[in-house]
């Protein structure tokens, strides 16, 4: 894989991250493959889904948002390849969830994204995401 392949999925990553927070729901929908899955596991025994499908994938970040009354920051870092390939490739990263209300910063959880990314007419994009969290969100 060359350096500029994974210099995108890094930014695809990171983009999908601001896009969340930010609510720019039409760009974070395209960081994820039509056919794209997504499975929550928090260390206490609750698994949210799996989403299957780029739709369920936006409903369940849509219902985070609207269930939101705080300002919310992903932080994802530490980003390092286990798979690396021309047309796909796995990355895993850490994330920290920080949140404002009333002033106040806090920390809300923190965890790991295994995200396996595939090239989708030269763009990179989201194929499936485990997303492990060591506090519910």
């Amino acid at each position: 894989m060359n350096p500029i392949d994974k210099l995108s999925i890094h930014e695809l990553l990171s983009r999908a991250a601001y896009c969340f927070d930010e609510r720019e729901l039409d760009t974070l929908e395209q960081c994820f493959a039509p056919d794209a899955n997504m499975l929550v596991n928090i260390a206490d025994g609750q698994t949210f889904g799996p989403f299957e499908g780029r739709e369920a994938i936006m409903g369940l970040l849509k219902a985070s948002l609207d269930a939101q009354t705080d300002f919310r920051r992903h932080i994802i870092s530490n980003f390092f390849f286990e798979k690396e390939g021309e047309e796909s490739a796995t990355c895993v990263s850490q994330i920290v969830l920080a949140a404002t209300e009333n002033g106040e910063i806090r920390l809300v959880t923190s965890g790991i994204y295994r995200d396996v990314v595939i090239k989708n007419d030269g763009n990179w994009q989201i194929a499936d995401r485990l997303l492990k969290l060591e506090l519910g969100f």
